[in-house]
């Protein structure tokens, strides 16, 4: 591993590059109704893997999942506690910004509209903001958060989540751009106001639509 920060390493001062150069960007557009193929994407069949470097290691009996901010009342959740929760399936495609797209991914996990019911989000919440155990941050309005395809996935084609790919849990949220699907989620915290994260304050898309291109601001 290197020994970089993840604010300093050498994919970090790529990406970054990337988003100056506005890498990838066609500048087309399409719409998801009728084109299944974002522009500039390619299909891949197997999963690549993009972090920043550091894969934690988590222990289902040590796992939690704190849900604050907006909220009735602050809920942290075990893995019991969350295994616990409605299990729903979805069958979706992903596309990651550096150009590569899956089709028919098969999740299974809490949808994330059970899950804010589950938290009492409060009506004045308007984002929700992502901290993983790397220390990665995203944020997505609220309409994403909840969109019905979007889910807390902790198993991928019928196998628990591996670490690579995020598990135990990790965010899918499948129309949006793959780097706001937060891997090895701690934290949700739900807002009355946008913060940025991670990427969105090195370049990247505020909202990320594979469709309208929106990889960089």
């Amino acid at each position: 591993m290197s020994d970089d920060t993840p604010d300093d390493s050498k994919l970090t001062r790529t990406k970054q590059r990337w988003a100056d150069e506005g890498r990838f960007i066609t500048g087309r557009t399409s719409r998801p109704e009728t084109e299944r193929l974002p522009p500039g994407q390619h299909l891949v069949k197997n999963w690549p893997v993009l972090d920043l470097g550091i894969e934690p290691s988590i222990a289902l009996p040590s796992w939690r999942l704190d849900i604050d901010g907006a909220v009735e009342a602050p809920v942290a959740l075990n893995w019991a506690a969350f295994s616990g929760l409605p299990q729903v399936e979805r069958i979706s495609d992903i596309h990651c910004v550096t150009s590569w797209s899956r089709y028919d991914n098969h999740w299974t996990g809490v949808s994330t509209q059970d899950l804010a019911a589950h938290a009492g989000i409060r009506a004045d919440a308007r984002f929700a903001v992502l901290t993983s155990h790397d220390g990665y941050t995203t944020n997505l309005a609220l309409a994403d958060f909840l969109s019905d395809d979007a889910l807390l996935a902790h198993s991928w084609e019928g196998q628990a989540l591996s670490g690579e790919h995020g598990g135990p849990v990790r965010l899918v949220v499948p129309h949006l751009y793959l780097w706001k699907s937060a891997k090895w989620l701690r934290r949700i915290e739900f807002t009355t106001s946008d913060h940025k994260g991670f990427w969105e304050v090195r370049g990247y898309h505020n909202h990320g639509d594979p469709w309208l291109e929106q990889r960089y601001s």
